[in-house]
């Protein structure tokens, strides 16, 4: 599988080919010119000289002698970069939202299967991965305290998986600068896995394919084989069934994320979903409907809010006050996963009363639209994607 065309542009590691202009001016085939008289040099990038022989008088006979100088130096280029390989990379790793979410059935492994529509979208963390002289363990730091920077963590998780799977022995030190809060149903962690193991594919050379990672990627979680899809997709079995669907929502479609600090644990909420409580419709009308003819209020139906809303009762008084305020500038307001996110599609700013009323002053607020990928490239931050911040981040940015 070819690495990505987009790599080097994501990573730390600039190439060393010459640039058009600094591969001289002579080309195959062309007479010296007088300026470039026997043992003078044509200079590229890195102080590389390169002799060039000009015309000369062997008896009677003239005998011109052309030399291909971008020739000799893209094939020494070539040469510093297999040497030197890639030492560093900055990815971006996206969050997802659940655009429904229909519980059809509890399995005999424990876990229940789901039918769902899964999208990316345009809030996610940053990672900043680098090769470690180490060759036993990976090192991880992180902007958030709370985190876990242990092999608990996903990150770790998927490095280790990738190592025993491929055989191969590259250690990392990771950065997670983190955006996406935890504890909201935004799949934040299993992006942050999916985001590990296609980073360490490009470390080694791409010797799995996009396919391996996603298989793979189910054994250390249910949502994680979803973020290989190109962006939307169609999630059944436990979500790890991942079918593409050929018609992405709109990337101009805004929608606000609104969190409250609290966290539902998933473990809880399932714990407290009874199957005769769940919807009777058929996710699949529900996927065509909102592929072919978009997002309603009525085809958001996500199973596991009347649980969330057990776990967290504030949380059901968020959102009828979110739908109440909002004046139908939302399409939908609906829960994202397991909670506790809240989404507003069609808009995004939140209701005035999140700023206003000092009790959602440590509300998590951020705006985001649908992202997706092209094959064999990772997703790409937008350029105008604005970062997420709470009530009293706001107050801070004012004052400052």
């Amino acid at each position: 599988m070819a690495c990505s065309a987009h790599l080097l542009s994501q990573s730390l590691y600039s190439s060393h080919r010459a640039s058009p202009a600094a591969r001289g001016n002579l080309r195959s085939g062309e007479r010296a010119s007088p300026a470039a008289r026997p043992g003078s040099s044509v200079r590229g990038c890195r102080g590389v000289s390169l002799r060039v022989a000009a015309s000369f008088e062997q008896g009677r006979r003239q005998v011109e002698v052309s030399y291909d100088p971008q020739a000799k130096f893209n094939q020494l280029a070539d040469q510093i970069d297999k040497d030197a390989g890639m030492t560093r990379l900055n990815l971006f790793s996206p969050c997802k939202i659940n655009l429904f979410l229909r519980i059809t059935g509890k399995r005999p492994d424990g876990f229940h299967d789901l039918a769902s529509l899964f999208h990316v979208i345009s809030l996610g963390d940053t990672i900043k991965f680098s090769l470690s002289p180490s060759k036993s363990r990976d090192r991880l730091s992180t902007n958030v305290p709370g985190v876990p920077v242990d092999e608990s963590n996903l990150i770790i998780k998927a490095l280790n998986l990738y190592r025993q799977k491929t055989g191969t022995d590259n250690y990392f030190w990771i950065h997670l600068d983190k955006k996406v809060p935890t504890g909201a149903g935004l799949g934040g962690g299993s992006s942050n896995a999916a985001t590990a193991l296609w980073a360490a594919n490009q470390f080694a050379g791409c010797i799995a394919s996009e396919k391996d990672l996603q298989e793979w990627s189910g054994e250390i979680g249910s949502d994680i084989p979803f973020f290989f899809s190109q962006g939307a997709a169609y999630c059944t079995g436990r979500g790890e069934i991942v079918e593409d669907i050929p018609n992405p929502l709109p990337e101009n479609l805004p929608m606000a994320l609104i969190k409250p600090p609290e966290a539902c644990p998933t473990a809880e909420v399932y714990k407290r979903f009874r199957l005769e409580q769940a919807s009777k419709d058929d996710p699949l009308t529900l996927l065509k409907e909102i592929t072919q003819n978009g997002i309603s209020q009525d085809l958001c139906v996500n199973d596991l809010e009347p649980p969330a809303f057990e776990v967290l009762p504030s949380l059901k008084r968020l959102k009828k006050r979110i739908i109440a305020a909002s004046r139908d500038d939302y399409n939908a307001v609906f829960m994202s996963g397991s909670g506790s996110t809240l989404v507003g599609i069609g808009s995004p700013d939140p209701p005035a009363f999140v700023y206003d009323e000092e009790d959602y002053k440590n509300v998590f607020v951020s705006e985001a639209c649908f992202l997706t990928r092209d094959e064999n490239e990772w997703y790409r931050e937008p350029i105008s994607s604005k970062a997420a911040f709470s009530k009293d981040d706001l107050a801070a940015s004012v004052t400052d």
